[in-house]
């Protein structure tokens, strides 16, 4: 019988094994030559492999339509991250820091410089462009610098925020990303009055966040430590958040740093990569490192990560957890970096103290190195609308879609992946990106193969684990739900 092909790309894992994934990351693995065998249409109707591909549209015959309609249901699903627009608003209150961490991608100032602080004119008119969204559900994230040193500007924020929100019925969650170093009462009890949530950096364990994160008198980990005990005690775990950057000192030590994470009580990891922006390039030397160096230190990591689920720590690595969603689940994800198209400015705005409008907190790095390319306005001097339409907007929505970028188009992990085009400017200084050369690129695409290859050989315990990262639920949980 004659069929005929939908839209689908195809990777070999390894010599046996090779993947087909269609335009809305539907995907099945099949032994190595099946793709050749359907694309000559060598299949046969009493295949189970051809009644797979009609059910998940990869093909279709003449008792079978299309289903279109069915398809464009699905592919609207992936991209719901796009309604509503702009939802998370970043506030750079100011860039007085007592820290002088490494990797910085900032140009801090000392303490006492308070004329890097946002103005009240300048956060009055970047909460009014915030409220502007169309959005229903806003995230403002208050950051610096660090910016419990701005605390009076905080509050005005908070509650211009809260009274614009409520008049406009949205709802609005705040959240301050701070070292901790000056939490003091006053403002835990601020906090757990406004509903406010906390996320701060802990790096490991104390050699190595004393190495990364330095401070006057040595203590980094323990005023860390100090005050997330603090902030657990008086606004509760689930409203405390940390995150950890992966140094040349980190890559020796996955299996420390998780430990320390267990140690402490979380139950979630992000083991993020360094990123290629401001004081970060100054200290490379010390910080950096290559692709391959960090993929082994992710498999490491995750693999520690997973026994310990299976010994009954509940663990959850957060970037395998957001693939794995791509890669299981219908929807589409709120984490910028893998949006397509990009969440630069889509999903994303950063208020400067100065009132300077970026696309990215990346962006706003970059203008602290005298790269301005994606700067979009100012809050003083510009609408939203004059941001939308700005050249340096338009520039960015003209590399923003991986379905249309070379080296992705063809790629079948594009539905997982993203386009990052600051990232690709920052490192190749060209929007669209190399991707035979390009870190995001490699890095990406090793790490999803890897989770493929658990998910393809991996025991029925690791499946469960990563099944429930996915999905809240585990898998026998899962199957149970499908009719029998």
């Amino acid at each position: 019988m004659d069929y005929r092909l939908l839209p689908f790309r195809f990777h070999r894992l390894d010599q046996q094994t090779e993947i087909l994934v269609n335009e809305c990351g539907e995907f099945v693995i099949v032994p190595s030559g099946t793709t050749e065998r359907v694309v000559r249409k060598r299949l046969t109707p009493d295949e189970e492999l051809y009644g797979t591909l009609i059910a998940k549209h990869f093909i279709y015959d003449d008792y079978s339509s299309p289903l279109l309609d069915v398809l464009a249901a699905k592919y609207r699903t992936k991209f719901g991250f796009l309604y509503g627009s702009t939802k998370l608003h970043i506030f750079v209150v100011t860039l007085r820091c007592d820290h002088s961490c490494h990797y910085c991608q900032v140009s801090r100032q000392t303490v006492n410089q308070t004329e890097f602080d946002m103005s009240e004119e300048i956060a009055t008119a970047a909460v009014d462009m915030m409220l502007r969204s169309p959005a229903k559900h806003i995230t403002l994230e208050l950051q610096g610098g660090e910016p419990l040193l701005a605390f009076e500007r905080i509050k005005y924020i908070v509650s211009i925020a809260k009274s614009g929100a409520k008049k406009l019925h949205k709802d609005l969650e705040v959240v301050i990303t701070s070292n901790l170093a000056f939490l003091s009462d006053e403002i835990l009890d601020y906090c757990k009055k406004e509903k406010i949530k906390l996320s701060t950096s802990l790096d490991g364990p104390e050699f190595i966040h004393n190495a990364n994160r330095p401070r006057p008198g040595g203590n980094s980990y323990e005023v860390t430590i100090e005050g997330i005990e603090r902030a657990r005690r008086a606004l509760g775990s689930s409203r405390v958040a940390a995150l950890m950057t992966t140094t040349q000192l980190s890559l020796q030590h996955p299996i420390e740093i998780i430990d320390e994470y267990v140690r402490r009580s979380f139950h979630t990891i992000f083991l993020r990569p360094i990123s290629p922006y401001g004081f970060a390039i100054k200290t490379s030397h010390r910080t950096g490192y290559d692709t391959d160096s960090f993929l082994q230190f992710y498999k490491t990591g995750l693999d520690h990560i997973l026994e310990l689920n299976r010994k009954g720590y509940s663990l959850v690595e957060i970037y395998s957890r957001i693939l794995l969603q791509k890669i299981l689940l219908p929807e589409g994800t709120g984490y910028v970096d893998l949006q397509s198209p990009s969440g630069a400015g889509l999903s994303v705005l950063v208020y400067n103290y100065d009132g300077d409008v970026y696309a990215t907190d990346e962006s706003r790095m970059l203008a602290e190195m005298n790269d301005h390319t994606f700067r979009l306005g100012n809050v003083l001097k510009n609408s939203r609308r004059e941001i939308f339409t700005s050249p340096a907007f338009v520039s960015l929505l003209g590399a923003a879609c991986n379905q249309s970028l070379p080296g992705c188009s063809d790629c079948a992990f594009q539905p997982y992946c993203g386009s990052d085009p600051i990232f690709h400017h920052a490192t190749q200084r060209d929007l669209l990106g190399h991707r035979p050369t390009s870190a995001f690129c490699r890095r990406n695409m090793k790490v999803i193969e890897h989770l493929f290859h658990l998910l393809r050989t991996a025991d029925s315990a690791v499946q469960d684990i990563l099944w429930g990262w996915a999905t809240d639920r585990n898998l026998a949980e899962v199957r149970a739900s499908l009719p029998q």
